[in-house]
């Protein structure tokens, strides 16, 4: 008798760190029930796509990438799950290139979707194709979880969902519902397991990491998760996803001090530094308690990295406003800033907002805060030369046709070592850091 075949599957993720943990995720489950992962290429049974939805822009790649799929195998079954599905909703139903639709709070699902979809197009029935939930009221934590990381230095572990904030230009809060933690004693068995597998550092993450914990029971929240997870053995360190400025009290910021393995590298997320823009976005701060929240962790810390995220022509953004938040920016002094270009995204308030900014604008402003940001990020690497800093090696990278060990350090500064033939890969080791190489990694010497 004849073995029958694995079947094979095609994963390919669109959006966020929380979309590619949940991918990792549905992979580690196909691979459980016995399916061959091949890469994103003609010749796949089933192709599954995680969608994101977060602008106009990210909805037209899910679409492509779901057509694409179709035509690598016009006989596969193509899945459509994530954030672009939940949000697409029915419209997406009348989308020939697209067998099943699986939307958020169903992903944990998809193995046994599968199965029988499979088995019914076999009988010859009609299969079912919708597989949603209604996020508005779902208050339910899916339970995905990974066993090891395909990055093995470094893991990023979902443990948030949702988020109750509705900023007026994101559409997330629809895609995604309300605020939902995962239960602690979930994410540190998680820990472990990936301790076991080697990993060294672990990245917490979430839709709206700060919120973790409202829904839990009383007590539960960021910090006590922190603390929960520092003693794993074998964990070296523990990054923090995106954070709002909110969460930054000196309880917190105290309390994390006092853990080694926390790393002095945190992402406030600030998207204008004026403070007429930020309440038209509703965001719940303003620029003066934004300054107030970096000044406590670099009082807490000794030159830690602040990031962030700022997003430029926004609807009715004067000149005025614009020159305010480059200000702003310029004072804080980030490590690293990220700018983004305001994107009309249908379904939100911002997208009806009058005073819409030209793309041209919107590139010159851009433009000069990418100019600031890589004179920042140049400044603050500058600030550490000479001095021996602890870094995790990840990878071999070929850069200027030379072969070189890359890692980051604590502050997650890129360093460099050039290779010797001898493998660094998971390795930790003091460097010390010799000088500015290209335009985003310092070059180090190694003590042996």
């Amino acid at each position: 008798m004849k073995k029958e075949e694995k079947k094979k599957a095609a994963l390919h993720n669109l959006g966020c760190k929380v979309n590619a943990y949940e991918l990792e995720a549905i992979q580690q489950m196909l691979e459980q029930k016995g399916y061959e992962i091949v890469p994103f290429a003609p010749g796949a049974d089933v192709y599954i796509i995680n969608t994101c939805t977060v602008t106009n822009i990210a909805d037209r790649k899910s679409r492509q990438m779901l057509h694409r799929a179709k035509k690598m195998n016009p006989d596969a079954v193509v899945v459509a799950c994530g954030c672009y599905v939940q949000a697409a909703g029915g419209k997406l139903e009348e989308d020939e290139a697209v067998d099943l639709i699986i939307g958020n709070n169903r992903k944990k699902e998809i193995p046994e979707i599968l199965d029988e979809y499979f088995r019914e197009r076999e009988e010859g029935k009609a299969a079912e194709g919708v597989w949603m939930s209604d996020m508005t009221h779902n208050r339910e934590y899916e339970s995905l979880s990974i066993s090891r990381t395909e990055e093995h230095t470094r893991a990023f572990i979902k443990v948030q969902d949702g988020c109750n904030q509705f900023c007026t230009y994101c559409i997330i809060p629809y895609a995604r519902g309300r605020v939902r933690s995962r239960r602690p004693e979930d994410v540190l068995e998680e820990v472990r397991r990936l301790a076991e597998a080697g990993c060294k550092e672990i990245v917490l993450t979430g839709i709206h990491l700060s919120s973790y914990g409202v829904d839990l029971e009383e007590g539960q929240n960021l910090l006590t998760l922190i603390r929960t997870v520092h003693p794993v053995e074998g964990i070296r360190r523990i990054r923090l996803g995106s954070l709002e400025p909110g969460i930054v009290t000196e309880e917190f910021a105290e309390g994390i001090a006092a853990l080694e393995k926390v790393c002095p590298h945190f992402h406030l997320s600030l998207q204008s530094g004026c403070d007429t823009v930020l309440q038209r976005m509703n965001r719940r701060y303003g620029s003066g308690e934004y300054m107030e929240k970096c000044d406590l962790l670099r009082r807490v810390y000794d030159r830690p990295a602040l990031t962030t995220d700022v997003i430029v022509g926004f609807p009715g953004e004067t000149e005025e406003e614009f020159e305010a938040s480059r200000r702003f920016v310029e004072q804080v002094r980030f490590f690293e800033t990220h700018i983004f270009k305001y994107s009309r995204r249908e379904g939100t308030r911002a997208a009806a907002m009058p005073g819409q900014i030209s793309e041209q604008e919107k590139a010159r402003r851009s433009h000069i805060l990418l100019e600031l940001d890589a004179d920042r990020r140049r400044e603050y690497m500058e600030g550490f030369l000479g001095e021996e800093k602890e870094v995790l090696f990840e990878e071999k990278i070929l850069l200027d046709g030379r072969e070189y060990w890359a890692g980051h350090t604590r502050e997650y500064l890129k360093v460099v070592v050039p290779h010797r033939g001898e493998t660094y890969e998971n390795r930790m080791a003091a460097v010390k850091l010799v000088k500015i190489h290209g335009e985003d990694c310092v070059l180090g010497e190694l003590p042996f």
